[in-house]
């Protein structure tokens, strides 16, 4: 019976061991730099582009900004220079 008992813990053990090391592959793999880059992208893509094609509203709210930032860049060199 004691055998029986330890095959079983045996068993647990390298069940539990499997596990870790999957968890700690996928880890690694969720924090590779490659990876987080390449989420990142796929993310910023997404605001301007959809699978119907691209998200207008987000393209004009984003060239509305940098157009802002354009005219009041300008206007501050002209106030203060």
């Amino acid at each position: 019976m004691a055998d029986k008992n330890l095959g079983s813990l045996e068993n647990d053990v390298e069940i539990t061991r499997a596990r870790l090391a999957s968890t700690i592959d996928q880890l690694a793999y969720r924090t590779s730099p490659k990876t987080i880059a390449k989420r990142e992208a796929n993310q910023f893509k997404a605001y301007f582009v959809d699978e119907n094609g691209p998200r207008t509203e987000n393209i004009v709210k984003v060239v509305g900004g940098v157009v802002a930032v354009i005219v009041a860049a300008k206007l501050l060199r002209k106030i203060v220079g």
